[in-house]
């Protein structure tokens, strides 16, 4: 019998970190992915960002399964947004930003989400953008751009997530482009 096709995955995980509130070192959470069944887990920074490979055929369990590995092995409650490879370069293709890296990224930003609004609240989105604040809405993700930095945005995860009613995690332009190219080799 042959073996399933197997799919590059990213898997963005929110609010995690090194220290702060939700820690968890990245040797543990690549060891919790082999322990699933994911191989070749790699991460990216000390943010929670990951990209392994697995069956096609397991796509759904993927988010679920490392929540709860997640939960039982460190007890942290934390959402898991699961891109396939061919997503993950879709969102980057339909940015306003180009694939470029530059001087720029880290003031570049992409807000993932779990699923694509029914309805895109526009003006509720622009109402809380500020002065010099770029914002661009396609697919599963918001594209942001805030020059003074996003420590000062009010378009911020919380606000998204409060205001399109699903989980969203965010990812600066240059982490955004370093997965893709993780994933793509």
């Amino acid at each position: 019998m042959n073996p399933s096709p197997t799919t590059t995955y990213v898997c963005l995980l929110r609010g995690v970190n090194v220290s702060g509130q939700k820690p968890i070192k990245m040797d543990e959470l690549r060891a919790l992915c082999q322990a699933l069944g994911l191989r070749g887990a790699r991460t990216y920074l000390q943010s929670g960002n990951l990209v392994f490979e697995a069956p096609d055929l397991e796509r759904d369990a993927i988010g679920p399964a490392v929540e709860r590995g997640i939960a039982e092995r460190f007890g942290h409650a934390v959402a898991v947004l699961v891109l396939a490879a061919q997503e993950l370069r879709q969102v980057v293709e339909r940015g306003p930003f180009g694939q470029e890296p530059g001087a720029d990224d880290a003031r570049r930003l992409v807000t993932f989400l779990a699923q694509e609004p029914a309805r895109w609240p526009l003006e509720a989105l622009e109402s809380k953008r500020q002065e010099g604040e770029a914002l661009h809405c396609a697919g599963k993700a918001v594209y942001l751009h805030c020059p003074d930095g996003y420590g000062k945005t009010k378009l911020t995860n919380a606000f998204l997530e409060k205001r399109l009613g699903c989980a969203a995690t965010t990812r600066n332009w240059k982490t955004t482009l370093e997965l893709l190219r993780m994933a793509e080799a």
